[in-house]
Formats: C-alpha cells, structure tokens, sequence
C-alpha cells in the first residue's frame, strides 16, 4: 500500500533548494599556476694574471651552467686565447678546463657568454602547474643523506635536529624539513660582519646564529640529513627582481630536500629571513631571478684538480703546478631578453 506523500513548506523548500543546485553549472577545475619565466644572457670572464717565472702548467677551471627542470641554457659561447674542454663531472655539473704549458707569462682573459631560460620553481604539493617539466631521478640520493667536511652528522647534530622538530610536533619527513626551515629563517641572522661566515660550516652557524646563505643552507641541509632526509645545495648567482641589465658582484646559493610523497621540494632560508614577507613564499619556490652554476659540495672537477676538494664551485678556479692560484679577477654580467 503507497501513502500520498504529503510536502510541507519546509520540505517545499528543500526540494526547491536540491533542484537549483542540480542546475548549477559543474565546478570548473582551478586555474593552472603559470610559473614565472625569466630571459637573460649572462656574461662569466676571469681575466687570469701572470703565472710566478719558471711555471711549468697552468689549469684553469670555470663553471659552465647547465639544464635542469627549472633552467634551460643555450647559444654558448667562449672566448679564450687557448685550447679548452668542456666536461661534465660530478652530479652534472659541467666546466671548463683549460691547461696552458708553460704557463703564459702575460695575462690572459677567459669568457664564457650564454643565454638563460629560468622558470619559477614552484611547490610540487602545488597541482595545476602549467608547463611543469618532470625532473629526472637523481641517481646521487644516497650522496645527499652523506656529510659534507663543514657539515658533520654527529650526535650533536642530531639532537639538535631532534630537538627541533620534536618541539614543533613534526611527525612526517615533510613536516620536519618546514620545522627545520623555520627554525632556521627565526634563529639565525643575516649578516656578514666578522669572521667566519661564507664557509657553510655548521658549527659556525649554530654557534654565531648569523652568516651568509652559505652558513644558512648548512644548517637547513645538515640537520636535514642528520633525520634522514636527503638535502642538496645548490649555488649561483642572484638578479635583481627589476628587469634590465648590470653587473652581479656575489653569488648565491639555495637547497632543497626530498620526500618520497613530494620529490625535491625547493627551499630559500637566507631569502627568507632577508624578506620575513616572502618567508612562506620561499618554503617550496625558487624565483626566477636566478641562475644556477652547480650543484653539491667537496666537489672534485674534471680533470681532478691536484688539490683538496672544492668546499663549492661558483667562481673560477686555477692551479699553478698543483698548486692553488689566485691571481684570478673576475666579473659576472646580465642583460634581460628584450623580446
């Protein structure tokens, strides 16, 4: 037996309701992000001065910069009054290397002129990215959870890290690194007064709670390893947000770590604690005011240099019979794409 179905202005109303939502048009999907493209060409010279009398070789490496996700690098160009080879050595990094025998007893110029493609290197929690470009796997993972000399993992460094993290109440890899990141943009200062800082160490940073993006990264990195989590630094030079064209008198350098849920998450503490508004901002992006020359540190070139590792590779390079050289000076130019 069916009973009439009796509606009720209330229930007249929530029909009402249920009809006009089915009309409703579906959700439309989110607007893909589209990161941020800069066009530039960049200018690296090293002019090398005269070799001490009775030199028997002298070696000469220069970063060369080189492709990835976020960077494509094209039309390169080099001017050097010598034979050179380009290669490509640990961790992809690729470099000029010119050996002159005997040593020139005169001055000598090296320039390298390219152009450069940098997109914004956006989150990847972030979904909807126009243009993404898949990064390929990097097969130095285990590298990245390893020491670097100026960053131990000892039982120091891991109680920190702990101690961080547990204060924060991180429980995931991801959380942590956010603990980690925001426990370095709060404590640590930047500033390039004294002694010390520029050389990425650790101890230095967690000692003077101040330094360069060198001895900001450090901290991030080492305590990262230091829970298992796998962190790469990465260096090269800054530009300035304003388009145009000038001289860039320092480098700069950034990190990321990895998740198995997220990939290589890009961070920048030192921006970060530089510009406190963009202090989310630079927790999963890198802007696109940037190009980057290597990647990694105690870094040994191609062919190996006769000396120690490089605590990083970022500036020239030479070695007069083995021996590191200074007589380098050098400049580093930009000038925006006009088209």
């Amino acid at each position: 037996m069916f009973l009439p179905v009796r509606f009720t202005p209330r229930c007249a109303g929530l029909l009402a309701a249920g009809v006009a939502l089915l009309m409703l048009p579906a959700a439309q999907p989110a607007a893909p992000i589209v990161p941020r493209v800069r066009t530039f060409a960049f200018d690296y010279q090293t002019t090398v001065a005269a070799a001490p009398a009775g030199t028997k070789a002298l070696d000469l490496w220069l970063p060369v910069p080189h492709d990835d996700a976020s960077q494509d690098v094209g039309k390169l160009n080099i001017e050097a009054p010598y034979p050179y080879e380009l290669h490509t050595g640990q961790y992809g990094n690729r470099m000029l290397h010119l050996r002159v025998s005997p040593a020139p007893a005169q001055p000598f110029a090296v320039a390298l002129h390219c152009q450069v493609t940098r997109r914004e290197h956006i989150n990847p929690l972030l979904p909807h990215v126009a243009g993404r470009r898949a990064a390929a796997a990097d097969p130095h993972l285990g590298r990245w959870l390893a020491p670097d000399r100026l960053v131990p993992l000892d039982d120091s460094i891991r109680i920190w890290a702990l101690r961080v993290t547990a204060q924060a109440g991180a429980r995931t890899d991801l959380d942590k690194a956010r603990a980690i990141y925001n426990h370095v943009v709060s404590t640590v200062k930047y500033d390039k007064s004294g002694q010390g800082w520029g050389r990425g160490d650790i101890y230095y940073a967690c000692d003077a709670r101040r330094g360069n993006c060198t001895d900001f990264h450090a901290l991030f990195i080492g305590y990262c390893r230091a829970l298992g989590i796998p962190a790469r630094f990465s260096i090269g030079f800054p530009l300035p947000a304003e388009r145009g064209a000038g001289e860039v008198k320092g480098y700069h350098c950034w990190a990321e770590f990895y998740t198995r849920q997220t990939g290589w998450v890009p961070i920048d503490a030192s921006e970060a604690a530089k510009n406190p508004d963009k202090r989310e901002y630079f927790f999963g992006h890198h802007d696109e005011n940037r190009v980057e020359l290597t990647r990694g540190r105690d870094l040994t070139l191609t062919p190996r240099q006769q000396a120690e590792p490089l605590n990083y590779f970022v500036y020239p390079y030479a070695e007069a019979d083995g021996q590191p050289f200074t007589g380098l000076t050098n400049q580093f130019r930009y000038r925006d794409a006009t088209e």
